[in-house]
């Protein structure tokens, strides 16, 4: 399943499948759903509606801009049994993403979020560093610029929750054009050679909704090379081609 955007060819992978559940690798810059906002052509539920004759449902959100992994499920009682497992916190999701500068080697962030319209809500967000890089980018009084490629694990699914406790904290992730560092975006695009917001959905575990046996399904970047071109090869063998989880 294909699709050209300007400059782009996305394929919508499948990773795992069964009767109940399905798991697929979105590319970057491919909306889920039709939005009223929004005008893209296709979206990953045309692409799954062009594949099944009774395609699947997406069960949760991820954000246009980023890439990885989405639970979709083929009948409603599946689909009921995972969306209680979210709410219930059974879900364990995993990123990726690379921000602006070097942050504590490991982290959290519990800053409360909200939606324009409702009330802030708690959320929580726990990091790790994996990698540490410096690029030959001035940046206002210094000669380079410095990013971390950091594993993410929100404990909770707020808003573009990961891009904005990062960004609240003053490490906005890159390519991120509605909470990020604008000028950052244009420099590591220049650079690269990408806009592409860096953030990867790399893993999920939850509990299979027939079973109830934990699964855990990961995702490789679609993209390795954009993101092995800033400097992010990692421990030998590469942390972005031979992570486990």
């Amino acid at each position: 399943m294909r699709y050209s955007d300007p400059g782009d060819t996305l394929t919508l992978d499948i990773l795992y499948q069964d009767r109940l559940i399905c798991l697929v690798s979105k590319p970057p810059r491919l909306l889920v759903h039709r939005s009223r906002d929004r005008r893209d052509p296709v979206t990953v539920v045309d692409l799954l509606k062009e594949r099944y004759p009774s395609p699947p449902s997406p069960v949760h959100r991820l954000d246009r801009p980023a890439s990885g992994l989405l639970l979709c499920a083929f009948t409603p009682d599946a689909a009921r049994s995972l969306g209680n497992a979210f709410t219930a916190g059974e879900v364990k999701k995993t990123y990726w993403a690379v921000v602006r500068g070097w942050p504590a080697e490991t982290g959290s962030f519990s800053c409360p979020l909200k939606k324009p319209e409702g009330p802030a809500r708690e959320a929580r967000t726990d990091y790790r560093i994996l990698q540490k890089i410096e690029l030959p980018l001035p940046n206002s009084a210094y000669a380079t610029s410095r990013y971390s490629l950091v594993e993410v694990r929100p404990l909770t699914g707020r808003y573009h929750q990961i891009r904005r406790h990062f960004a609240a904290a003053g490490y906005p992730l890159l390519g991120d054009s509605s909470h990020g560092d604008l000028r950052h975006n244009r420099m590591i695009r220049d650079y690269a050679g990408t806009g592409r917001l860096y953030l990867h959905a790399a893993a999920l575990s939850f509990p299979h909704p027939e079973t109830g046996k934990i699964m855990t399904v990961c995702a490789p970047l679609p993209d390795l090379d954009l993101w092995t071109r800033l400097g992010f090869t990692g421990q030998p063998g590469g942390i972005l081609k031979s992570r486990v989880f």
